[in-house]
């Protein structure tokens, strides 16, 4: 009895294609329809490895890692500068899901920059800002502002270190009056000296110190009063928490 034999089927021809245009490994330019490109690596007809995106509207420009089409890991984002005419740096550091989080350096300014650490694009964690105006924030961030202990000196030297919340200080803290020579300790609410004690600190070093010294206390019970005063304020506080 004769046998038949059947008739290999051959896939259609834009399966074939569709395979060729399948963006794997490294690859040139790749333009998008409005003008953005790319040149980088791919896997599954997404970007991943090492490479360089340019949004052409935005003037941006990021150099690093990928990972299924987004930013993830390392990498500088930049943004054209016409004057210069040149790309002008605005982050470096590292990144997850397509967003700041790590240790990054950003740059707002000339002479303003942030350097530690983020959190889905928002500064969270460690972290020191130097701002234009000459002063210096170090410490604790959330929801990028700072926010646990910091430690903030103003550009004439005067600090203030101590706690704070949601950008301002807010807790126990000191500042240091270095231009008068004084000292103030004590507690705060939204960047209000609420209560504390003031002394004289370094005052014969001070540029500018104040005419009189800081009179003794007569009070009989500096403490006690002290006490009662931070209670007053600390007791809105616990409410809140």
């Amino acid at each position: 009895m004769p046998i038949s034999k059947g008739l290999q089927k051959s896939e259609p021809p834009w399966k074939e294609w569709d395979k060729k245009a399948q963006k794997n490994g490294l690859r040139h330019q790749v333009y998008a329809v409005n003008g953005d490109c790319y040149v980088g690596e791919w896997k599954d007809n997404m970007k991943h490895g090492k490479g360089t995106q340019i949004w052409k509207k935005k003037g941006a420009m990021y150099e690093g890692d990928w990972k299924f089409g987004k930013r993830d890991g390392y990498g500088t984002l930049s943004f054209s500068d016409r004057e210069m005419g040149k790309h002008r740096k605005i982050y470096s550091g590292w990144w997850k899901g397509d967003k700041k989080s790590g240790y990054g350096i950003q740059f707002f300014g000339p002479k303003e920059y942030y350097e530690g650490e983020w959190c889905g694009n928002q500064r969270s964690g460690w972290g020191r800002m130097y701002y234009s105006n000459g002063d210096l924030y170090e410490g604790q961030w959330l929801n990028d502002k700072p926010h646990g202990e910091g430690m903030l000196r103003q550009k004439n030297g005067n600090r203030y270190e101590g706690y704070w919340q949601r950008g301002m200080k807010n807790g126990s803290g000191r500042f240091f009056h270095l231009d008068h020579g004084q000292l103030f300790e004590g507690f705060w609410v939204d960047d209000v000296a609420k209560c504390g004690t003031m002394i004289d600190f370094g005052r014969d070093e001070a540029p500018e110190p104040t005419q009189f010294p800081i009179p003794e206390i007569k009070i009989l019970d500096p403490d006690g009063v002290l006490e009662e005063a931070l209670a007053m304020f600390k007791k809105p506080e616990e409410k809140e928490d």
